[in-house]
């Protein structure tokens, strides 16, 4: 079952912060990596791949990951969240890549030549610290 999120927590998660993705291998090492992430309207999160990312070999072989967001210039600060990727498709003519762009930098995603697919995950659980501690 999906977790709730307090409301103070989906306002932060909805803002364009920087966030760490954590996956993990085939013989179970975590392995770490900067990631764009969209808060939808269901609470589920997008994250969005390059087809030959080695993240998305490890979400379509073990579809629990987790994503650390971070407000901008507080890292003291953070929600972890415990994922649960539950689609993953091709992000046919690019529309979750450029949302996410448009999220983060303003303008559709530049690199238009390879494909991509998008992975919602729900959340299952999370944890705030700082100011998100609770």
């Amino acid at each position: 079952m999906p977790a709730t999120l307090s409301d103070e927590v989906r306002t932060f998660l909805k803002q364009a912060n920087p966030a760490v993705m954590a996956t993990t291998t085939k013989d179970g090492r975590p392995i770490t990596a900067a990631t764009w992430y969209l808060l939808e309207d269901d609470d589920r999160v997008l994250i969005n791949f390059d087809f030959e990312r080695v993240r998305l070999k490890h979400v379509r072989r073990d579809p629990r990951c987790a994503l650390d967001v971070l407000p901008l210039g507080a890292w003291y600060s953070h929600v972890g969240l415990q994922l649960d990727v539950v689609e993953i498709a091709e992000d046919t003519g690019l529309a979750d890549i450029d949302t996410l762009s448009r999220h983060y930098t303003g303008g559709p995603y530049d690199n238009r030549e390879r494909a991509r697919f998008s992975a919602r995950a729900e959340i299952r659980s999370w944890t705030g610290w700082g100011e998100f501690a609770g």
